[in-house]
C-alpha cells in the first residue's frame, strides 16, 4: 500500500519496498488465530508501461522485471536466475550461510528456500497451477479470464479450509494514458462468490 502512495511507477514501488524493508523488516503474523504463522512475502507490481515481481527472505530481496508472456506469485519464491534488481548482499549472505558456493549461477530461489527449482512449473501446487492456468489463455487474457482464474478451487488458486482466500484484485491497465485503469476487488471473502 506505501508503494502505491509513494511511488508513480512499479519500479519506483519496489523502491519504496525495499527500502522499507531494509528499515523495518518485516514480520507480523498471518493468522488472525493464536497460533503464530510468519512467512516471507512476493510482490507483483505493476503499471502502465511494465510489471515486476519482487520476493523477499527476511531483509534480503530480489526483483524480476517481467519482460512479456505471463507471470505469476503463489506462496512460495519463483525468481530463479532472472534477476534484475537485489539486496547489496543477497548473495554474499547466502555464500556465509552456505547456501551458496559462489560458483555456479545464483538462483533466488533454490538458495532461499531449498525448493527445486525445474520442478516448479511441473509439480502440482498454486504456482504451478496458476502458471498453468495462465499460459493456456496466454494472449487472450480478459479480465473475465483472469477472475475464472482467481476463482479456481480445483487448483487451489482459491483456496479452501485452514488456508482461506481472502481477497482478489483484477486490474486492467491500458497502455494509453488517455483511457482509464480499472480495478475489480470482490466483496466477500470467497472469490467464487
Amino acid at each position: 500500500r506505501l508503494g502505491l502512495e509513494r511511488a508513480d511507477t512499479a519500479e519506483k514501488a519496489v523502491t519504496v519496498i525495499v527500502d522499507l524493508l531494509e528499515k523495518y523488516g518485516q514480520g507480523g503474523n498471518c493468522m488472525e488465530s493464536q497460533m503464530a504463522f510468519t512467512y516471507h512475502n512476493s510482490f507483483l507490481i505493476a503499471d502502465r508501461k511494465e510489471a515486476w515481481v519482487l520476493e523477499t527472505s527476511g531483509k534480503y530481496w530480489a526483483a524480476e522485471k517481467v519482460e512479456g508472456g505471463v507471470r505469476n506469485i503463489s506462496n512460495q519464491l519463483s525468481i530463479t536466475t532472472k534477476i534484475d534488481r537485489e539486496h547489496p548482499e543477497l548473495k554474499e549472505y547466502a555464500k556465509s550461510k552456505g547456501w551458496w558456493d559462489g560458483q555456479k549461477e545464483f538462483d533466488f530461489t533454490a538458495t532461499y528456500s531449498y525448493v527445486n527449482t525445474a520442478r516448479m512449473t511441473t509439480t502440482r501446487g498454486r504456482y504451478c497451477e496458476g502458471y498453468k492456468l495462465l499460459n493456456k489463455h496466454k494472449g487472450s487474457i480478459t479480465s473475465e479470464i483472469m477472475m475464472e482464474i482467481l476463482r479456481d478451487k480445483e487448483s487451489g488458486i482459491n483456496m479452501e479450509g485452514g488456508f482461506m482466500t481472502t481477497g482478489s484484485m483484477v486490474s486492467v491497465l491500458p497502455q494509453q494514458p488517455s483511457l482509464p485503469c480499472i480495478h475489480y476487488f470482490t466483496g466477500t471473502p470467497d472469490p467464487a462468490r
